[in-house]
C-alpha cells in the first residue's frame, strides 16, 4: 500500500551559544585557517547548561506545527531521530510527547548517527501508507558537544548542536494544497564499516559501572580520512541512484541539500553529482556537523531563506555513523 507523502511543515532550533574558531584557538592547538581550511567552519552552535535533546526538540516541533497551522493534539506519532537523547530511558520521543502536552500517542527514538532525519522520514511516510490519517511529527535533534573531547582537535572543531523538525501526514482531503511532497526517500548501511566512527563507551559492550572513570570511548571517535572517502563514495552514488528510479536526471534538480559534515565533503559529492555550485545550500560555516539535524536544519533554513521556491525539486544527500546514509527527493 502506498499513499502521498506531504511535509506540512518545517522549523528548527539553534542553541544561543556559539562557539567560534577564536573560541576554539584558546582551548586546543589550532586556528581559524587551518579548520576553515579544512572544513569551512567559522563556529557552531553549543548547548547551554539546562539545553537537552528534548528541549531543543521541543521548541523545532513548536516552530513546524506552527508552519504547518496545526496544534500538538493532532498529532498521532512523534519520531525523534538522535544518538545524544536526555536518557536512555525513558526515550527522548516519550519525554518529548509529554513536553508537548500530549499522552497516548505512538513515540520511538530512531538511532541512524548524522543520517538520523532521512531514515526517521522513511519511517513517517511508512505510517502514513498505513494509516493516512496519521499526523507525524519527526523531530531530528543531537547535542553532539556532550560526547566530545574538546582536547582532540580533530574532531572539537567538527561538530555543534542543534534540532529540526517536520510534520509529515498523507494527501488527505483536508490536507491544504501546495504543501512540499516526499516523492521518493532510498536508505543503506553497512556495519562491517562501523568501526571507523563511534561512541562505544555506556553501551553494553562497554558499560559504565558505578565509581568508574569516564573514558576515551565515551567521545566520538573518528578515523577522518576514512570516513571522508566513503562518505563521498556513498552518498553521491545514493543521490543518482534515487534520481534514477525516478527517471530524473541532475539537471531537473533545483536544490541540493547535503548533509553538512564539512565544506570539503559538499564540494566533493558536489563535483561528483556534476552539481552546480549555485544550487548547493551551505549553512555548515555557521552551525558546523550537527548530525541527525544536519539535514532537516539545512531543509529548514533553505526554505525560510527563499533559497528554496515553490516547484522546485530538492535532492537531499546523507551519511553517518553505522555506517548509515539515504538520499531523497522533495517537491516544493
Amino acid at each position: 500500500m502506498t499513499t502521498s507523502c506531504l511535509i506540512r511543515g518545517l522549523g528548527h532550533c539553534l542553541p544561543e551559544t556559539r562557539l567560534t574558531n577564536a573560541d576554539l584557538e584558546r582551548m586546543v592547538d589550532t586556528n581559524d585557517e587551518w579548520i576553515t581550511s579544512r572544513t569551512g567552519i567559522k563556529e557552531r552552535r553549543i548547548a547551554a547548561k539546562g539545553e537537552t535533546c528534548v528541549s531543543l526538540s521541543h521548541q523545532a516541533a513548536l516552530n513546524a506545527l506552527k508552519d504547518a497551522g496545526m496544534k500538538p493534539e493532532e498529532l498521532t506519532h512523534i519520531l525523534v531521530a538522535t544518538f545524544s537523547a536526555d536518557a536512555i530511558i525513558p526515550s527522548a520521543a516519550c519525554m518529548l510527547e509529554d513536553r508537548l502536552g500530549l499522552t497516548g500517542r505512538a513515540a520511538m527514538d530512531i538511532s541512524a548517527a548524522c543520517s538520523g532525519f532521512l531514515y526517521a522520514l522513511e519511517t513517517a511516510r511508512a505510517i502514513v501508507a498505513l494509516h493516512p490519517e496519521a499526523k507525524v511529527l519527526v523531530t531530528a535533534t543531537d547535542i553532539v558537544s556532550s560526547r566530545i573531547d574538546y582536547t582532540d582537535r580533530g574532531i572539537c572543531v567538527l561538530f555543534g548542536d542543534g534540532a529540526g523538525a517536520a510534520i509529515v501526514t498523507g494527501d488527505t482531503p483536508d490536507a491544504p494544497r501546495g504543501c512540499p511532497r516526499v516523492l521518493d526517500v532510498l536508505l543503506a548501511s553497512d556495519g562491517s564499516l562501523g568501526g571507523l566512527l563511534t561512541i562505544k563507551g555506556g553501551g553494553s559492550g562497554t558499560p559504565y559501572k558505578p565509581g568508574g572513570t569516564v573514558g576515551r570511548d565515551f567521545c566520538v571517535e573518528m578515523n577522518g580520512r576514512e570516513v571522508f572517502k566513503y562518505a563521498v563514495r556513498a552518498m553521491a552514488s545514493i543521490c543518482k541512484e534515487v534520481l534514477a528510479k525516478n527517471g530524473l536526471t541532475k539537471e531537473a534538480v533545483d536544490v541540493f541539500i547535503p548533509h553538512q559534515a564539512n565544506l570539503r565533503i559538499i564540494d566533493a559529492v558536489g563535483s561528483r553529482m556534476e552539481m552546480p555550485a549555485e544550487k548547493v545550500f551551505t549553512n555548515v560555516q555557521k552551525y558546523g556537523n550537527t548530525s541527525a539535524a544536519s539535514v532537516i536544519i539545512a531543509l529548514s533554513e533553505a526554505r525560510a531563506e527563499a533559497f528554496i521556491k515553490d516547484g522546485d525539486l530538492v535532492l537531499l544527500g546523507t551519511f553517518g555513523g553505522g555506517f548509515t546514509w539515504g538520499s531523497a527527493l522533495v517537491r516544493f
